[in-house]
C-alpha cells in the first residue's frame, strides 16, 4: 500500500513500518456470480495482507506514523483482528502493545496476539468496555490510544484500499461496494480516498453506491440510517458470532451514515446463520476461506437484489475483510 505514499501521513521513508501489506488481488467472482446470478461480481480478498485482514493497512499507517512521534507503547481495545495486526507492527517497530479483548474472542487472536509479545487482557465485557480501559489507563501508562477513530492515522492507511480498487479497475469505480461494517473505517478511509482521487485528477465524481452490511445482533448503523439518524445511538446487548461486526457503538457513525447517504447506499442487517451460511459459496465456488463477516456480503445480496438495490449486470465489489482460518471455533460450533 505504500506504492502510494505521497498521500500518506509518514514524513520520512525509514519510519514506514511495512509487512508487506496491500494491493491484495481484486478477483472476478465469475463462478460464485453464476452461482447466485450475478453477471459482474469482483471480490477484493484482504484476508492476504499480513495477520490475515484488512486491519494491517490501517496498523501500518498508524504504528509508522507512532514511530516517527517516538511511541514507545501502544494500548488497543478489539474484537479480534485489529489486535492482531496492532501487535504485529508494533513488533515490526519495537513498541510495547497492551490489548485488551472481550473474553469470549476466539482463541486464535489471544494466542496470535501473544506470539508477536504483546501483553493480552481479556475483559468481561464487549469492545467498548475495552476501550473505556483504555481510556481510564493510558494516561498513567504512558499508553498511545490506538483505537479506530481515536487518532487520525488508521483510516488513512484503511483508505489505500480504495486507491487500489481504482487502480485496478482502470481509474474506474465500481457501481456497488458491500462492505461489512463494525468500526466502520473501511467504508470512511474509501469515501475519502474517492475524494483525494478526483482532486487529483485521477478518477471523475462517479461515486459507487455504498452498502454498509451488519449483524442482526448488533446493527447500530443499519438501526440509524434506518430511522433518519445522524448518528447510532449504541446498540443493546450486542451479540453477534462475527466479533469483527460486534461493535455496539462505532466512534465514526456519523461518517459512516454519511457516507452512506451521500453515495445514495443502503445499510442492512443479516443474521448469525446467514452470514456464516455465505461463507460457504466463497470457498466452494472461489477458493476463499473467508471470515464470518465476509460471509455477511454474501448473504446481504438477495435482500438486495429483491428490494432493489442492486441490479444483476452491475458491477458490484464484495469485500472480504478477513481470512476464516481464525474462526475455527466458530465453524465447528456451528457445523
Amino acid at each position: 500500500m505504500w506504492r502510494y505514499k505521497e498521500m500518506m501521513p509518514v514524513e520520512y521513508e525509514e519510519n514506514i513500518i511495512t509487512l508487506g501489506e496491500g494491493w491484495t488481488p481484486l478477483f472476478k467472482a465469475k463462478r460464485l456470480g453464476e452461482l447466485l446470478g450475478f453477471s459482474n461480481l469482483y471480490l477484493k480478498d484482504e484476508s492476504l495482507n499480513p495477520t490475515g485482514s484488512f486491519k494491517a493497512r490501517g496498523m501500518s499507517a498508524a504504528i509508522s506514523q507512532a514511530k516517527e512521534k517516538g511511541v514507545k507503547k501502544i494500548a488497543i481495545p478489539t474484537a479480534g483482528n485489529a489486535g492482531g495486526a496492532a501487535a504485529a507492527y508494533a513488533a515490526k517497530a519495537g513498541q510495547e502493545a497492551y490489548v485488551f479483548m472481550p473474553d469470549d474472542t476466539p482463541d486464535a487472536f489471544q494466542i496470535e496476539c501473544e506470539q508477536y509479545g504483546a501483553i493480552v487482557e481479556k475483559i468481561d465485557g464487549l469492545i467498548s468496555d475495552c476501550g473505556k480501559i483504555v481510556a481510564k489507563r493510558k494516561e498513567a501508562e504512558g499508553w498511545f490510544d490506538i483505537s479506530t477513530l481515536k487518532e487520525p492515522y488508521r483510516v488513512e492507511g484503511k483508505k489505500t484500499m480504495g486507491y487500489e480498487l481504482a487502480e485496478q479497475l482502470n481509474w474506474q469505480l465500481p457501481d456497488v461496494i458491500i462492505y461489512p461494517t463494525g468500526g466502520g473505517t473501511g467504508i470512511i478511509g474509501m469515501w475519502k480516498a474517492f475524494q483525494e482521487m478526483e482532486e487529483l485528477g485521477w478518477i471523475d465524481s462517479k461515486r459507487p453506491k455504498m452498502i454498509s452490511v451488519q449483524a442482526e445482533g448488533c446493527a447500530p448503523i443499519v438501526r440509524a440510517f434506518n430511522e433518519g439518524l445522524d448518528n447510532a445511538p449504541p446498540f443493546e446487548g450486542a451479540d453477534t458470532v462475527a466479533s469483527g461486526l460486534r461493535v455496539p457503538s462505532a466512534i465514526g457513525d456519523f461518517l459512516i451514515l454519511q457516507s452512506i447517504r451521500d453515495s445514495n447506499g443502503y445499510a442492512l442487517a443479516v443474521s448469525d446463520d446467514a452470514l456464516l451460511e455465505g461463507v460457504t459459496p466463497l470457498g466452494k465456488a472461489e477458493g476463499i476461506f473467508a471470515a464470518p463477516e465476509a460471509g455477511a456480503t454474501v448473504a446481504a445480496l438477495e435482500n438486495l437484489l429483491e428490494n432493489g438495490q442492486i441490479q444483476k449486470d452491475e458491477q458490484i465489489v464484495l469485500f472480504i475483510t478477513g481470512s476464516g482460518i481464525k474462526y475455527m471455533d466458530v465453524f465447528n460450533s456451528f457445523s
